[in-house]
């Protein structure tokens, strides 16, 4: 596993888009019942009970994806007393839900600290250079493209799961797949876990190539034990559709700057 943290490879324009998308997902994020920016004073129970009935409006749902259909039992956001102790309350869905439009509020939101920051992580340091590339717009219907090719692709092979399906990953998988046919040779700073975080420059196809394979293998459920709590073929399908909507514009982008030899991060000296 590496973590990128920077990218050489300079922008000619400020990606406005890619901030403004940032800004939306850490603003919904804090207004999400249960998350640290969600202070109401309520109890544990309350909270967990009105993040579920949120997520079953919000999130996308394969089953509700691929059929069409809504549930007619739904957890309500309130708490009630049951044969079995406190709980939540199921009842029939008082909103007019969307499967399509789901999809859309569901890449703006996100299961935690770490999912959020993740995301946003690998956005910050990818998405300028495709918006740059592709322009503000049309770098925007990428990105909501891909977010749309992500969750349809995980709903068709798990047509029957009820679970919610959340996160902006899928959109930006996207971004990393069209960065790698883009700038295939820009140098990524990324910290590799080996005894300490070592600080390495590695070219951006074996960066994004490597985290491609981790999203085959994890998916596959082999080298994780929590495999069915992450859409890792979302990541997969994502990532396709960038490259594949990315390669069309391969031929006329303009190379990164080309940073010489390196070594262990840095550059090599030559002796002549």
């Amino acid at each position: 596993m590496v973590i990128p943290v920077h990218d050489v490879n300079p922008a000619n324009r400020t990606p406005w888009v890619t901030y403004a998308l940032i800004a939306a997902n850490v603003l919904v994020f804090l207004a999400m019942p249960g998350t640290a920016g969600s202070v109401t004073g309520e109890s544990a129970l309350a909270q967990l009970c009105h993040l579920q009935a949120f997520l079953d409006h919000y999130a996308a749902v394969p089953r509700e994806l691929i059929h069409d259909q809504l549930p007619r039992m739904v957890p309500t956001g309130e708490v009630g007393i049951g044969t079995g102790g406190p709980g939540c309350v199921i009842g029939p869905p008082t909103y007019d839900k969307s499967p399509v439009l789901s999809v859309l509020t569901a890449m703006f939101l996100h299961g935690g600290w770490l999912h959020l920051l993740g995301n946003m992580l690998f956005l910050l340091i990818f998405g300028n250079n495709i918006e740059d590339r592709l322009g503000h717009v049309r770098y925007l219907l990428f990105y909501v493209v891909c977010g749309y090719a992500a969750s349809y692709g995980f709903a068709l092979v798990n047509a029957d799961s009820a679970d919610p399906l959340i996160g902006a990953s899928g959109a930006i998988a996207g971004v990393l797949g069209a960065y790698l046919v883009l700038f295939p040779k820009a140098r990524v700073w990324v910290l590799v876990p080996f005894l300490i975080f070592l600080p390495l420059r590695l070219p951006a196809w074996l960066v994004l190539g490597f985290w491609f394979v981790l999203q085959a293998v994890y998916s596959s459920g082999e080298g994780v034990s929590e495999a069915g709590t992450v859409a890792y073929a979302a990541h997969i399908v994502g990532f396709l559709a960038g490259m594949l909507l990315a390669w069309p514009l391969r031929a006329g982008t303009p190379p990164p700057p080309e940073p010489g030899r390196l070594l262990w991060g840095r550059r090599a000296r030559h002796t002549w």
